[in-house]
């Protein structure tokens, strides 16, 4: 197993831009960093998730979390209306279809030009820790997104491995964050409910 404060961020940064999706994903990579001595400015841009009320709770628990470590929260405001007219056209594609690149794609191509335009050299994303999630999915908007501004740099780190899913699950349960049973957006929401799976929290793994 790798171990776990083995990162290596690339060209030896201080500081990294870290696109959060929720606090549960995020919540080890924040802890991670901070050990490692990186620090970490949470970017909060995620215009698919629905409903409103859930963006919101969602939002609010990163807020939480980034406020106990110290450290900057950006909120990039909730706008779904370009993320639907993103998507249109993909409302039945599956679980890591061609809705999902483009949903991905479009997040991370904010939080790159944000880093761009504030001195972030470095930007990842907790989008990957989710195992209904593919990496390589993920990773390869991220660079797309990087490939956009010159001397930007997507990293494309597993933060699933070398105890990172454990560390999730017990900082999840000590902070008892709001744990969701779906990724987010509406079509999401929907297979949830097909599926039968509802909203909770605690101890309970979420997706």
């Amino acid at each position: 197993m790798t171990n776990f404060f083995n990162l290596k961020i690339p060209e030896d940064e201080k500081k990294v831009l870290l696109h959060t999706c929720c606090a549960p994903c995020s919540c080890s990579i924040i802890a991670r960093l901070i050990t490692d001595g990186i620090e970490p400015t949470v970017y909060f841009y995620n215009p698919n998730i629905y409903p409103h009320e859930e963006y919101d709770r969602r939002k609010a628990e990163v807020i939480r979390y980034a406020q106990k470590m110290n450290i900057p929260f950006v909120d990039a405001d909730y706008d779904s209306d370009p993320w639907f007219e993103h998507v249109k056209g993909h409302e039945e594609d599956p679980e890591r279809g061609e809705r999902c690149t483009l949903c991905f794609e479009m997040r991370l191509g904010k939080a790159a030009a944000y880093a761009a335009q504030n001195g972030f050299k470095v930007f990842t994303t907790s989008l990957g820790v989710s195992r209904w999630k593919d990496l390589a999915q993920v990773n390869r908007a991220g660079e797309k997104a990087a490939a956009s501004f010159p001397g930007l740099i997507f990293w494309a780190q597993n933060w699933r491995i070398g105890g990172g899913q454990e560390q999730m699950d017990r900082i999840s349960r000590e902070e008892n964050f709001y744990r969701q049973r779906y990724c987010g957006c509406l079509y999401s929401f929907r297979e949830s409910l097909r599926r039968g799976f509802p909203e909770f929290s605690g101890d309970q793994p979420a997706l």
